[in-house]
């Protein structure tokens, strides 16, 4: 497909604006204005229709296509939500107005979705505080160890380490090294588990926490985690919960029952709201009653007349995370949709993730490799291990489902899995397109077999063919010129 600038016709127009009979002003004092017109192309008004309507058909979407992307829950959001996020009364309300004298009494609404999406994620999760702050599930374990660290130096004790398992999320060391500690990692056993006897042997008082990733990169939830979680107990350590997975779990457990102090949500996989390049996230932190006292400012209390008001005088907390209080439309269209599905729907919408994710790993099982082959929770990993002896990797089989009408699943993620395709169709897709999937993975599969060269080959379908992806995404270039 051409660019726009590449489809410019001299002197072509898509309107034609009058000759003004009146002396030109300008509100703009000249120093500020444009000395050479704009670069643009000469175009007509249908060439411009014509041009985006087609370029946004070559875009994959939640709404145009199944988006199996494992560890990022790429499901269907429902548009109700974005309807109420839309509403004038939420969207004409400016975040300084409840910092204003009397302002407070203008936004009790605002601060009514905030303060009651919160009570529903104590409610969910058995954590006993929140903070709708962070901006993303990142954002939100950067939070999170900031309170374990604030936690610590108030009871005076100086501690150097956070231990994560190799199955956690990448962003789980990086967070705890940002927040200056260092990380130990603990390597997976035969059995896809953190190897417990190496955790004991790492584990000591000089350790602040312990941070899992719950169900884990693998999609396994660690049936062990209250023995975790005692052992760093047992020396002081707090426990961390990697909530962005909490989609496969939701009404089965708490955290807070099993022993974890600090955890962070992501509101925009588990709660539907967009994910990705449709974002912004948001990541909530909950804590133990223990930690409360450190959550970030201000906090949004209820009155003993039933009024809402923010809270700046918390000594111990650790002060401002976010400019505001967090990515509001995120967490009201959270919030509808928690009220919408109650807690039987969203018992169910997790059992229906974990369910459709073992339906694909059993219908591919045979035809591609399971590296840790037993009930998952929302996502299954394969492996290309048994196609690469015909020269097919996973990366091969990516681009071709492209051709398909696939977006890909994760690749190569999680590390410690060769030639790992990690799949999560979510709860929201259908047996149908589930059944339509699962064949075209079985024909690649034999496709490798019989005609890898035309696997290899994909995609063939699409405007750009394969891409030096590590030069895309370190030297990008996102600049037409003639």
């Amino acid at each position: 497909m051409r660019l726009i600038f590449e489809k410019n016709v001299k002197g072509r127009r898509g309107l034609k604006i009058q000759a003004s009979d009146v002396p030109a002003t300008s509100a703009l004092e000249a120093k500020y204005l444009r000395k050479d017109p704009p670069d643009l192309p000469d175009i007509s008004e249908l060439d411009v229709v014509r041009h985006y309507t087609n370029l946004s058909r070559l875009n994959f979407s939640v709404d145009t296509n199944f988006y199996p992307l494992g560890s990022c829950t790429m499901k269907y959001n429902p548009k109700f939500t974005e309807v109420l996020a839309g509403l004038e009364g939420f969207t004409a309300v400016h975040p300084l107005l409840p910092q204003l004298s009397g302002g407070g009494i203008l936004t009790q609404g605002s601060l009514e979705v905030i303060y009651n999406t919160k009570k529903l994620l104590c409610e969910i999760t058995g954590m006993a505080g929140f903070t709708m702050q962070p901006l993303a599930g990142a954002h939100g374990e950067l939070t999170g160890v900031m309170l374990i660290a604030a936690y610590h130096r108030h009871h005076g004790l100086r501690r150097k380490y956070v231990i994560v398992p190799d199955s956690s999320h990448g962003t789980n060391p990086a967070s705890a090294a940002i927040a200056g500690y260092q990380v130990i990692v603990i390597p997976t056993d035969s059995d896809g588990y953190m190897n417990i006897a190496e955790y004991k042997r790492r584990l000591n008082d000089e350790v602040a926490a312990v941070m899992l990733t719950c169900p884990d990169t693998l999609g396994i939830f660690n049936p062990r985690i209250k023995e975790i979680t005692d052992l760093a107990h047992d020396v002081g350590a707090l426990m961390y919960y990697d909530g962005a997975n909490l989609n496969a779990v939701l009404g089965k457990c708490r955290p807070a029952d099993i022993g974890f102090d600090v955890m962070h949500i992501n509101l925009h996989k588990t709660f539907a709201t967009p994910h990705g390049g449709g974002g912004p996230g948001s990541g909530p932190v909950g804590v133990c009653e223990k930690l409360i006292d450190f959550l970030p400012i201000p906090r949004i209390v209820k009155r003993s007349d039933g009024t809402f008001a923010l809270d700046y005088h918390r000594h111990k907390s650790i002060g401002y995370i976010a400019p505001f209080y967090g990515n509001f439309g995120v967490i009201l269209k959270a919030y509808a949709y928690m009220l919408l599905l109650g807690k039987k729907g969203l018992i169910e919408a997790s059992e229906s993730a974990v369910l459709s994710a073992n339906y694909c790993r059993v219908k591919l099982k045979g035809h591609y490799d399971i590296p840790f082959d037993r009930i998952c929770m929302h996502e299954c990993v394969l492996s290309a291990s048994k196609q690469i002896k015909n020269g097919v990797h996973a990366l091969d089989i990516a681009k071709y489902l492209i051709d398909m009408g696939y977006h890909p699943p994760t690749i190569y993620f999680p590390l410690i899995v060769k030639e790992a395709i990690m799949i999560e169709p979510t709860e929201t897709e259908s047996k149908e397109t589930l059944d339509e999937f699962i064949e075209t993975m079985i024909a690649i599969a034999k496709l490798a077999e019989t005609d890898p060269q035309a696997v290899k080959r994909a995609p063939l379908t699409r405007s750009v063919k394969r891409l030096d992806e590590t030069k895309a995404a370190r030297e990008p270039n996102l600049r037409w010129r003639a």
